[in-house]
């Protein structure tokens, strides 16, 4: 739960200020901008500090501070994503996000937070689906089945593949990469060993067909040379959201 969202120059002079809940007072621009931007010492390292009673987590990029405030016993680590997400958004939109990028696009930046951030609470942060409504001079204006479309692919389960997406040939290209770690002693025995593997994929599929894919569980290898077999376990097996699998 994010109270506030400020972003600093290096200087520490605020260029964007935004409020999300009444728990928290303009009095922490300042708190901040005192005890880590122009703190003599300079040794502020870690991205997570409490200042009175209130939580900082900050973020710097391209001489700008991003900074989110909580007086909450918020997760660190979500709000530390909520900044990475922010930054990635910003970038799609302006480029570099450097201070002569924000003060030249005040509107759309609080148009992208109250849209990004409702009330302390992360909504809305894939950069695709917030270009489909808000474009670099505003907001688009849409027509009731645009609407539509924009609606079910914020609230639905694929955001990240709009409809309607056409290939003149469909392929699909997959890659394995695997990586052997092996670690043995100066006798020659094992002491530990293990692969790690990813499964790449890019599609150039029309629509959203539904690809199976199918992974074998159990791994048998027969070393010929010593008549000897030795099986394995796939562990961690996560897809990512890049097809309807």
């Amino acid at each position: 739960m994010i109270g506030g969202l400020f972003v600093y120059n290096h200087k520490g002079e605020v260029l964007i200020c935004r409020l999300f809940r009444d728990d928290l007072t303009r009095d922490a621009v300042n708190a901040f901008r005192v005890n880590v931007i122009h703190a003599r010492q300079q040794q502020v390292r870690s991205p997570v500090n409490l200042i009175g009673r209130v939580s900082f987590v900050h973020r710097k990029t391209d001489g700008v501070w991003l900074v989110a405030a909580s007086r909450k016993d918020a997760n660190a680590a979500a709000m530390v994503e909520v900044l990475r997400r922010i930054a990635i958004t910003m970038h799609s939109y302006f480029g570099k996000l450097t201070e002569e990028a924000i003060r030249s696009n005040f509107v759309l930046i609080y148009e992208l937070l109250d849209e990004l951030i409702d009330f302390g609470y992360p909504q809305l942060t894939d950069p695709s689906v917030l270009k489909t409504y808000i474009m670099q001079s505003g907001v688009k204006a849409v027509t009731q089945e645009e609407q539509k479309q924009i609606t079910s692919q914020v609230t639905g389960q694929i955001s990240w593949r709009r409809e309607g997406i056409k290939y003149r040939r469909n392929e699909l290209f997959i890659d394995v990469v695997e990586h052997v770690n092996l670690l043995m002693s100066a006798q020659g025995q094992v002491l530990s060993a293990h692969v790690a593997g990813r499964v790449l994929m890019k599609s150039f599929l029309s629509g959203m067909p539904e690809c199976k894919l199918g992974i074998n569980d159990k791994l048998s290898i027969r070393d010929t040379s010593r008549i000897a077999v030795s099986s394995g376990t796939l562990d961690d097996s996560k897809p990512e959201p890049y097809s309807n699998t």
